[in-house]
């Protein structure tokens, strides 16, 4: 199975599934989600791009998605501090591989229960009342594990997403980690509970699931790369005959005889006219 869908347009969903984090829907579901505290700022050029800084005072990049860009603008006060619903992202190809998350919601009861369709605050009682205070800095990661260095305790784990539109490839990204796993680990499906600290995600729970059976190669028609493929020319060997006979040595004209006369003079063998 691939990554959780992104929420749902109804913001009152977290409502209805009485948790910011849910329990996994399959065994192999993929995914990466955690909470956060801190205050949103956003950025002087975009509303949507800013920093999340953390009530100990790390520093976030953040980005908006969905429609809680609407329920940030209408309901929340920004000089505030939330416990925002957060995808974990960590940037790759770069040496710092900072973490940065992109919010996809917010966890406040009161908020959640006045956007709840038809719920009366006055008359309905809270559907989260009796729900423990999630925890700050919690992360849910489920993977396949790919990579682990024991002496420096990295741990890399591979999340699949499943395609947003229908017949596009399967994506996946990486998260890096911090912990003790098996050297057996790598290959095998894992849940891991995390907890953030700072910018660095520490392992404090690990469950081995299932070793991850190996992905089906999609046999694509010959041209169907996507790239325009170049005209094949078949080049044939010509065959050169050498011919190995050695020519004859050539010889000189042997030159033809001269008579004397009696004066001694040299003429011409032939008869005069």
């Amino acid at each position: 199975m691939t990554l959780d869908d992104p929420p749902p347009d109804d913001l009152s969903a977290s409502v209805f599934r009485h948790q910011p984090i849910p329990p996994p829907s399959e065994p192999m579901q993929y995914r990466a989600i955690g909470l956060v505290r801190g205050k949103y700022v956003s950025s002087d050029e975009q509303f949507t791009r800013g920093t999340l800084i953390t009530m100990e005072g790390t520093q976030l990049n953040a980005v908006l998605l969905g429609r809680v860009m609407s329920l940030v603008k209408n309901h929340l006060q920004l000089d505030r501090e939330y416990l925002w619903v957060v995808y974990p992202r960590v940037t790759q190809g770069r040496l710092d591989q900072s973490l940065h998350v992109q919010i996809v919601g917010v966890w406040e009861p009161e908020i959640l229960n006045r956007m709840e369709i038809g719920a009366d605050p006055a008359t309905s009682p809270s559907v989260v009342d009796s729900i423990p205070e999630p925890s700050d800095g919690y992360f849910s990661i489920r993977g396949e594990v790919v990579f682990v260095v024991p002496e420096t305790e990295n741990v890399i784990v591979k999340i699949q997403q499943s395609p947003r539109k229908k017949g596009e490839p399967e994506k996946a990204f990486k998260l890096k980690l911090q912990g003790n796993l098996p050297p057996r680990a790598l290959g095998y499906f894992w849940d891991l509970e995390v907890q953030r600290q700072g910018h660095t995600l520490l392992i404090q729970h690990a469950t081995s699931i299932a070793i991850v059976p190996p992905r089906k190669r999609v046999n694509r028609p010959k041209g169907d790369s996507g790239v325009p493929s170049k005209p094949r020319v078949n080049f044939r060997p010509v065959r050169r005959t050498v011919s190995t006979a050695v020519a004859p040595p050539r010889r000189e004209a042997i030159p033809k005889p001269i008579k004397r006369n009696q004066s001694g003079e040299d003429s011409p063998s032939q008869n005069p006219l």
